[in-house]
């Protein structure tokens, strides 16, 4: 989804939302990206050389930074799953509030519509009963 305009009059602009708001828009923006996807693969794949590296050439029973290998990445990870489920619901909760700013406006939009449409419907009313006493006028004295 994109950024929400601040111009918008249904939205908030970014210095009158909240820390935790702000906070929010940015995790959505930074995490649901593909920069973000190949940023994390790139990190992964650069963790997964350099332990396997210092693992295979660790000398005098050292076998670099993680003893077991991929144990620590395994922890990293899952507790990364976990987190993530929560960042992508805080993130799915600032949308859905987004939405519901954007919808609440339209609704009052639609509504002035169609009071301003009933006003229309009987100015047009009024212009035909006086175009049928004008035409009639018109007829009757020809």
């Amino acid at each position: 989804m994109t950024e929400p305009s601040p111009r918008h009059p249904a939205l908030r602009n970014p210095d009158q939302l909240t820390r935790g708001e702000r906070a929010a828009d940015i995790m959505r923006n930074s995490m649901g990206s593909w920069p973000f996807v190949f940023g994390f693969l790139c990190a992964m794949g650069i963790w997964a050389v350099i332990n396997t590296g210092l693992h295979v050439g660790g000398s005098s029973g050292k076998a670099g930074f993680d003893p077991y290998p991929y144990i620590l990445l395994n922890l990293m990870l899952s507790t990364l799953a976990g987190l993530q489920g929560a960042i992508l619901l805080i993130a799915a909760k600032r949308q859905d509030q987004i939405s519901s700013d954007l919808a609440n406006h339209d609704y009052h939009i639609d509504l002035k519509a169609e009071r301003l449409l009933e006003e229309n419907t009987e100015l047009t009313k009024a212009i035909k009963a006086l175009t049928d006493v004008i035409h009639e006028h018109i007829v009757s004295t020809a």
